[in-house]
């Protein structure tokens, strides 16, 4: 490879590691994380993300560790983070060189003299157990052998995974067997592998994934729409409208069966050009009362209820490979249509 070349190939590198960073507030975290709690009692919780300084997910399971009835809790840090090591909140960790990356590994937090557990109890643990915080041999990408080797040794991975790596991500925790509850954009429901795993009733979606989620982002990302950015107390956030929770720890709200209220009628559901099926155009407006396939919105997999549903597959052909791609377009009175997801009510 030219010297040309390969420095090109660091600064795509370098960009799509900017544009994969996003650090999730902890009003969304405790949000969501609050109806999982029986769920992490006695468990090993990873958080594979870019920096325990930075991420609310380390800090929202340290300080409720004794609550949470945690047996352990392991945070690795990744070198390639545009914003690692540039806040360390919590405290100057001994030892640590700015951006080496670093694995956390807590077994107990002792509680305070108020017998409550905060921060301030974490970060008297980090700053006198040598042991808590060490440095990685390598990069900590979540790839590497190290990273893998703890994650093998844990119950359930919570994080936020670079959306640009999703689809790997999720092979991997598939891979090896793990419970996740992990953030993703609304456009990896179409993701071949990732639909696959929802039609298999594998992954689903959690609670909270409607409206706006606002995500701190490094000093130099740009962000050219002004109603999606704000700037509070020096920090730059930035808004998505469609970032899901995405997990295969069970949700009583997956269990939740939906009302319809509508009944079929061919000129209100017409049928696709190209496809044996009805067009649903809103979730809310699925007929009670048709028995036959249905082309409903991506929308749906946060309402999907497999008791009351069977997911079919996608609106076009099944590929070479048998598996469920979105490829090939739908079209209706010869308009070409989003993307849709085929189901059907259960008997």
């Amino acid at each position: 490879m030219t010297e040309k070349k390969s420095s090109n190939k660091n600064l795509h590198k370098a960009s799509q590691a900017k544009k994969d960073e996003f650090y999730t507030q902890l009003v969304d975290i405790e949000k969501e994380l609050k109806h999982y709690k029986d769920q992490f009692r006695g468990k090993v919780v990873y958080c594979n993300c870019d920096d325990p300084f930075e991420s609310n997910f380390f800090k929202y399971f340290a300080s409720k560790f004794n609550e949470l009835k945690l047996k352990k809790l392991i945070t690795t840090s990744y070198s390639g983070s545009p914003i690692v090591g540039g806040q360390l909140s919590l405290l100057e960790v001994a030892g640590s060189k700015g951006k080496q990356p670093l694995k956390i590994e807590i077994n107990k937090v002792p509680k305070g003299a108020d017998g409550s557990t905060g921060l301030g109890d974490v970060e008297r643990l980090l700053k006198h157990d040598a042991n808590v915080a060490t440095p990685l041999k390598g990069s900590g990408d979540f790839r590497s052998d190290e990273c893998i080797k703890l994650l093998k040794e844990a119950d359930i991975v919570v994080t936020n995974p670079p959306f640009s790596l999703f689809r790997e991500y999720v092979a991997q925790l598939v891979e090896h067997n793990k419970k996740f509850l992990i953030l993703g954009d609304q456009n990896a429901i179409t993701y071949k592998e990732i639909f696959k795993l929802i039609k298999e009733n594998k992954l689903w979606l959690g609670y909270d994934n409607g409206g706006t989620k606002w995500f701190q982002v490094p000093d130099g990302y740009d962000i050219t729409t002004e109603s999606r950015k704000k700037i509070v107390n020096g920090v730059k956030y930035f808004s998505f409208g469609r970032i899901l929770w995405f997990t295969n720890l069970d949700t009583t709200k997956r269990h939740e069966k939906m009302t319809l209220y509508k009944k079929y009628s061919p000129k209100e559901y017409p049928k696709y050009d190209n496809y044996n099926a009805i067009e649903v155009s809103k979730v809310v407006d699925i007929p009670m009362d048709y028995k036959d396939a249905m082309g409903v919105p991506v929308t749906f997999v946060d309402k999907y209820n497999p008791d009351q549903f069977e997911i079919i597959g996608h609106v076009g052909s099944v590929g070479a490979d048998g598996v469920y791609s979105f490829a090939n377009a739908i079209y209706l009175n010869k308009k070409k249509l989003f993307k849709r997801i085929l189901i059907k009510i259960r008997k």
